[in-house]
This record gives structure tokens, sequence and C-alpha cells, in this order.
């Protein structure tokens, strides 16, 4: 995940601090997730984000668009990104509203790296031994890279595990080179 701009990162905290006063991080996070899949259409996004457009036509557009879908401080939130000219930030204002409710729950974020896809048995002892390792629980993001050959590469966090047949080549190729073998 990229990190988020400063401004996002200030954006989420400040709602994600309305939300936890309100009792209301689960709908915050579901509705900034759906407005930011949203964005994710050019189009749209430009639109929003068009200074040529006025304000107001903007935040009508917003509404005519979020009105039924998110909530009253959610959409207020959108407004405020709109005024300012940072909609487009709204991608990593929900990351980072994510991450900081990962924290809350106690949620490691994860991402397995393998060369075939993997089977659910190992999905499973692969979470497992991830929070054995890190005594949290696991949310593992899984990814498929035939360049690695076989094996595996993990991230957790700024942790990386490289199983990786490749990892282990270039390991030994570095090994030979310097004379260790």
């Amino acid at each position: 995940m990229a990190r988020p701009s400063t401004a996002a990162r200030r954006y989420a905290e400040s709602a994600f601090e309305i939300a936890g006063r309100d009792k209301t991080v689960d709908r915050w996070r579901r509705e900034l997730d759906l407005a930011a899949g949203v964005l994710e259409d050019q189009v749209v996004a430009r639109g929003l984000n068009d200074p040529t457009v006025a304000t107001d036509v903007r935040e009508q557009a917003l509404q005519a668009g979020f009105g039924r879908q998110v909530s009253g401080p959610v959409l207020n939130l959108l407004r405020l990104l709109v005024r300012r000219g940072r909609i487009e930030d709204l991608p990593r204002v929900a990351a980072e509203f994510c991450r900081l409710d990962n924290l809350r729950l106690g949620i490691t974020p994860a991402r397995a790296v393998s060369a075939a896809p993997l089977k659910p048995a190992e999905v499973s002892a692969l979470t497992a031994r991830l929070e054995q390792m890190t005594g949290g629980r696991i949310e593992l993001e899984l990814e498929v890279d035939p360049s690695l050959l076989g094996g595996l590469v993990v991230r957790v966090g700024d942790r990386l595990i490289d199983g990786s047949v490749r990892g282990r080549l270039e390991r030994l190729r570095n090994e030979l080179v310097s004379g260790a073998l």
C-alpha cells in the first residue's frame, strides 16, 4: 500500500476520531470504501476535481451520486474534500482509515506472493503461522507471481520473509560471488 499523504492521513485521523466518538466506525469504513471505489472511475474523479466547474455544482453532483449511499458525516467529508480540491485523496483517506481501524481491532495486514495459487489449507496454515509469529490477527492478501519459480514471499508490516526459489537462488549466487562457500 502506498504511504498516505500528510493531508490524507489528517483527514482520515479526523474522520476516525468522529467515527469513534459516534460509534460508527464500521459504517464509515464501508462508506469510505464505497466512495473511493466510485472515484476509481477517472471520468467521475476528473469531474469532481475540475476547477472550471463551480464548487456548488460539484457538491450537487456528490449529493446526487452519494446522497442515498452514504451517511451525512461521510457526505460532509466528501464535500470538504471537493471544496479544498482534494477529492483525489479520497482513496488514500479510505486506506488510512482502514489502517487505523485495523490497528484498533488488532489486525495486522499481510501480503503473500506465491508462484502458484495457494490451496485453502495452505492459506489457513500460513495465516495461522503468521498469527503465531505476530501474536495477533492477520488479514492476508494473496497474489500470484509466476516469476518466483516456487515458494512464496510474505510481507507483514515492514518485515519481509522471502521463501521463494528465486530468493534462495539469489542468496546462493551472492554467497558464491563473495566466496563465503
